[in-house]
């Protein structure tokens, strides 16, 4: 199978199902976005930091495989007149979202409690996590617009609404394991 395949030279790719749209169509940029933040994840990934955190970036990092799959899955293609399923696809579930929850729940419980928003950075890992969280949001405003006009599963909007979360806490938790200035910003006085 060649990487290339010179279908979309023409400036249109094709979604699961195979309707062909815009490579600047809202889905694209979802599910684009997705897997731009998948790659930053990576790149937390490879840090020297704690296997435990390696672990749970590969497992968020297999979700958002699926997020992506559901993304560039069009409604009209995902389910049959009949209500059957047509393409054969992975759901995000109510347990990833716990999974996503109890981890930020076990970090921030060592963590001193914020009584400030905190400045990016401080460490190179840091500041890779906040670039990933930054991303984050950003395919969660991108999958909330696709939802406002093609609907789409709503425990994709909740898992990367908490995957925003989580990624704020781990940059949290390594400031704090890599013994990292944590800077607490603190409006100037006009």
């Amino acid at each position: 199978m060649k990487v290339y395949t010179k279908t979309g030279d023409k400036g249109t790719t094709a979604l699961f199902g195979g309707t062909r749209v815009p490579k600047h169509h809202i889905r694209i940029e979802s599910y684009g976005t997705v897997d731009e933040l998948n790659s930053y994840i990576g790149l937390i990934r490879d840090q020297d930091i704690n296997p435990l955190y390696k672990n749970v970036l590969i497992e968020i990092q297999d979700r958002l495989f699926t997020v992506g799959a559901i993304l560039a899955t069009p409604p009209e293609k995902e389910v049959l007149k009949n209500g059957q399923q047509r393409l054969n696809i992975n759901r995000i579930s109510e347990e990833d979202v716990n999974f996503l929850e109890n981890e930020i729940d076990t970090m921030d419980s060592s963590l001193p409690q914020m009584t400030h928003f905190v400045l990016p950075g401080g460490h190179t890992t840091v500041s890779y996590c906040h670039i990933a969280r930054c991303v984050c949001r950003r395919a969660e405003r991108l999958a909330t617009h696709l939802h406002e006009l093609e609907p789409t599963d709503m425990q994709v909007l909740t898992y990367l609404n908490r995957l925003s979360d989580y990624l704020f806490v781990l940059a949290r938790k390594l400031s704090n394991d890599l013994n990292a200035d944590e800077v607490k910003w603190i409006p100037r006085k006009q």
